[in-house]
């Protein structure tokens, strides 16, 4: 079986052409929404959870303990940066002076 060049070449430039585009869709991933409260960053519990390398139950009993100040947006749970922050100067660093 023969197939003619401009046949198969037209094959090849509809393929390539959805390699191109597959290429722009996966290139770069999407940048996350950043939601904010009053101009500051929000963290969200998996955010947080990877910035402190600690798992979800560490940052529960954070709350409970009052060491951890959080909001509540839609039962979702979100930390103010400023606020990560002081946490962690007070708890964290505490840690290593020891």
């Amino acid at each position: 079986m023969l197939i003619e060049r401009e046949y198969m070449e037209s094959w090849m430039k509809r393929i390539m052409e959805r390699f191109d585009r597959l290429e722009d869709r996966f290139a770069k991933p999407p940048e996350r929404e950043r939601p904010l409260l009053d101009g500051e960053l929000l963290l969200d519990n998996q955010d947080l959870c990877m910035m402190l390398n600690v798992s979800k139950r560490s940052l529960q009993r954070y709350r409970s303990l009052k060491w951890l100040p959080f909001h509540r947006i839609d039962q979702k749970t979100f930390y103010l940066q400023s606020e990560v922050e002081t946490f962690i100067r007070e708890h964290f660093e505490k840690r290593k002076k020891r």
